[in-house]
């Protein structure tokens, strides 16, 4: 098991200065991993850093809270397509799952879709399911279907809590192998990380400084460059 190749490495901090981003791209870059995972304003800079490599560029939308408008969540689409962009995070309105307004959670996941899939770039849809219940994660997962997601996502890893097994399962249940499972958050060890491939998720949600502790065992991420 290629454990690299199923890692989205998490370069989000919101305090980060931008030597530390690169610090941060790079160092995915070195262990080959699926994507480096960027804010937006470092979509450019990772798109030049990863340029030639095996890593593709991945960003977040409407990140950490989801609860911007609809139209917003269109825009930074576009906009994250236009820059060149491979793949996109995108965070569900969960206060409009947990409230069972599922009509409102299609429209805006499809707002996204309707400009991803006509350009080709994967479109990953977080729930933070610490927030929900099985049912409602299980829901959730059915409209992300619909709606024409390529992947459900578990977590930002900015709340309270990340994946879990629970949450995991009830995904991988609802999706039938119509979507694709993302696990993401709490992520920090080799043992967590061969479980929830071993469940079936496609894609690892790993913050920066892991990745080297899961792909070498290091112990502790070191300055590669």
């Amino acid at each position: 098991m290629d454990i690299a190749r199923y890692i989205d490495h998490a370069v989000l901090k919101p305090e980060m200065k931008q030597n530390e981003a690169i610090k941060a791209i790079l160092e995915g870059v070195y262990f080959s991993v699926r994507t480096v995972c960027v804010r937006p304003c470092d979509i450019e800079l990772a798109l030049e850093l990863c340029k030639g490599s095996q890593t593709f560029v991945s960003c977040v939308l409407a990140f950490p809270h989801g609860c911007v408008p609809t139209e917003v969540k269109a825009f930074e689409a576009s906009r994250y397509v236009e820059k060149g962009v491979h793949e996109i995070d995108m965070v569900a309105n969960y206060g409009y799952i947990r409230s069972g307004l599922w009509d409102l959670v299609m429209r805006d996941i499809k707002a996204v879709t309707d400009i991803t899939k006509k350009s080709g770039v994967l479109l990953k849809v977080i729930f933070e399911t610490c927030t929900l219940s099985v049912e409602e994660i299980k829901k959730a997962t059915e409209i992300s279907i619909e709606a024409g997601a390529d992947y459900v996502k578990t977590s930002t890893g900015f709340h309270n809590s990340g994946a879990n097994e629970e949450a995991v399962k009830a995904m991988l249940e609802a999706s039938k192998g119509l979507i694709k499972v993302k696990a993401s958050g709490g992520i920090r060890d080799i043992k967590t990380a061969r479980r929830y491939i071993n469940l079936g998720c496609e894609r690892l949600g790993v913050g920066s400084s892991t990745t080297p502790v899961l792909v070498k065992g290091i112990g502790q991420s070191k300055n590669v460059y």
